[in-house]
């Protein structure tokens, strides 16, 4: 359990402290952007696999003790909350955003908040802080706990990560695109900042995102030898 907690915190404490912070910005002089974007990744990809690698070894040992046991009814709304999570993720990853990697010219774009925008500026992070909130809780156990844990953290200070560093490096243009825009889901439309346009959220990037969904949903049992259907359905 120990090189879990080692890998999760090491997973966290790459993306917060390095990407998130002035020293991304002093890597990148002496890198340059393609080096640190190279070096950066494949951090974050050894990080990841360190991480899953470290979660399989933990969850099937004998000393992953069971800390909770959560109720069917939880278990059951899965489809439900996850996939509100890929209609959010996928989405977010397929539109113009200038908190996402190499898309700051979209802040100068008027019309770039539209579809889950509209909701949230961080559609991404907060679809992984629901899936890891939900997988986190129908688990229960301690090696879960750690893996899951550290994907929320990640993702919710990740909110307040990226809005810091997208205003260092954008200015007037970021607070414009702020003003229009929340970290806090629906908080923008709350303030009137902007309206809430449901249709927009239903065009083709919805469709993908759903394609998306039903696909890791019948692979799950594959791939994690658990049902995610209502009752432990098995379709295969």
């Amino acid at each position: 359990m120990s090189m879990l907690i080692a890998a999760a915190a090491v997973f966290v404490i790459t993306h917060l402290a390095i990407a998130g912070t002035r020293l991304r910005e002093a890597l990148v002089r002496v890198l340059g952007d393609g080096g640190y974007m190279l070096a950066f990744s494949m951090i974050s990809v050894g990080a990841l696999v360190w991480l899953a690698y470290s979660y399989n070894l933990a969850h099937s040992s004998g000393a992953d003790t069971q800390w909770w046991q959560s109720g069917r009814g939880l278990h059951d709304s899965g489809i439900l909350i996850i996939g509100l999570a890929f209609f959010l993720g996928v989405q977010g990853l397929l539109s113009a955003n200038p908190t996402s990697v190499a898309q700051d010219k979209a802040a100068r774009d008027p019309a770039v908040v539209q579809g889950v925008l509209r909701v949230t500026r961080h559609p991404f992070l907060w679809a992984v802080a629901l899936w890891s909130l939900f997988h986190l809780a129908v688990n229960g156990d301690e090696a879960s706990v750690i893996f899951f844990a550290a994907f929320l953290v990640l993702s919710l200070l990740g909110v307040f990560s990226i809005d810091a560093k997208r205003r260092r490096a954008l200015g007037p243009a970021w607070d414009d695109f702020a003003k229009r825009t929340s970290s806090i889901p629906f908080a923008a439309v709350l303030r009137g900042n902007v309206t809430l346009n449901i249709a927009e959220s239903f065009g083709w990037r919805f469709w993908v995102a759903m394609g998306v969904f039903v696909a890791v949903l019948f692979a799950h049992l594959w791939l994690f030898g658990v049902s995610p259907f209502p009752g432990g359905w098995r379709p295969y």
